[in-house]
């Protein structure tokens, strides 16, 4: 078996390797979903997954050749994550994060990171007004849906450290006051590879706060050529639609939990977890982590169109979630796809 850990799924003799994920995957257990909740999840997909499909195919108009780093970047918005984008630059981070803002209807703020740059520029401050005789809070681009931290490792730690309270909290703590941030709220941050100069490398506990880290990479030959002959990206922009609205998404986003995990499932999925943690290459994935992965899963599963989730959903997730907590991609390596090598499903 090439050393790879069995995963086994027994079916029952009466039961066809084609009944498998639905009666496995979909059917509740003692310790999960009851299948009522199947039946709301599944009633919320009639309208939902039609809506989501033309939301995606719109993206690949402007983001081409990049089918699965778009899915997985609305996943991770459902999940209620954030996502990190590590690439070279003019790759079409920016593009991405701007269409997904403008496809689904939310407000979008961008913010270039430099090395001069201070907590309160990302924050906000409070400015004295002597007609009023007190002080007053302006809000930072931090208070958006959808924020674009370009380049974040350009600045300072201490600047970087300034969004782990509103990327785990959904709020801002200024001069003694708790401000909510807008719902839905989304960072999108960039990161350009660490042999650049003037990039400092984010802290691990910074790092633990995306829920997936994704690259573009270089398009297809025929994808450039499109991108040659076709509209300028911006322009392209500027004449996109709303697809979806702030209510829809928070709806979706509500539901995610009851997106069903068989007991079968969450043991491959704690069997993935624990082959992370036997190497003495990195440290294993956190409870933080394995409970990203779960949330990824499910909000890969709705995307789908289904309302529980297959092993399938787990391995297209794995790696977005945990290479960066792993330690993999700044060398060009992926810990989380040997660990699918070593860790197989048999159904």
């Amino acid at each position: 078996m090439n050393n790879q850990d069995v995963y086994v799924v027994t079916l029952s003799p009466n039961q066809s390797p084609n009944q498998s994920a639905n009666n496995l995957f979909s059917t509740s257990s003692e310790s999960q979903s009851p299948r009522s909740d199947v039946a709301v999840v599944n009633t919320l997909l009639q309208t939902a997954h039609p809506k989501i499909e033309a939301a995606l195919v719109a993206l690949r108009h402007i983001i081409l050749d990049k089918p699965e780093q778009i899915k997985l970047s609305l996943t991770c918005l459902l999940a209620g994550g954030h996502l990190l984008l590590q690439d070279l630059p003019g790759m079409g981070k920016t593009t991405l994060a701007e269409s997904l803002a403008r496809g689904l209807g939310l407000t979008y703020r961008r913010v270039q990171f430099t090395s001069d740059m201070l907590p309160s520029d990302i924050l906000g401050f409070s400015i004295f007004n002597p007609e009023k005789q007190q002080f007053e809070f302006r809000a930072g681009p931090v208070f958006t849906q959808v924020l674009l931290a370009d380049e974040i490792n350009r600045t300072s730690p201490k600047t970087q450290s300034a969004l782990l309270e509103a990327m785990e909290e959904r709020q801002v703590s200024q001069d003694g006051q708790t401000r909510v941030l807008p719902q839905p709220f989304f960072v999108i941050a960039t990161q350009n590879p660490f042999q650049q100069a003037g990039t400092y490398p984010l802290p691990e506990s910074q790092l633990d706060r995306f829920l997936m880290c994704l690259s573009l990479g270089y398009p297809s030959e025929q994808a450039e050529r499109d991108l040659l002959l076709g509209l300028d990206r911006r322009q392209m922009l500027a004449q996109m639609q709303p697809l979806l609205d702030q209510t829809t998404l928070l709806e979706w986003q509500a539901s995610l939990h009851q997106v069903h995990l068989a007991s079968p499932v969450l043991d491959y999925l704690q069997r993935l977890v624990a082959k992370t943690r036997e190497s003495r290459q990195h440290v294993g994935l956190s409870t933080r982590g394995v409970l990203a992965l779960k949330r990824a899963a499910q909000a890969y599963a709705f995307v789908a169109g289904r309302s529980y989730v297959i092993p399938e959903d787990i391995q297209a997730v794995f790696a977005a979630v945990a290479d960066h907590r792993l330690g993999g991609l700044t060398d060009g390596t992926s810990p989380a796809q040997q660990v699918l090598k070593q860790v197989a499903v048999v159904v």
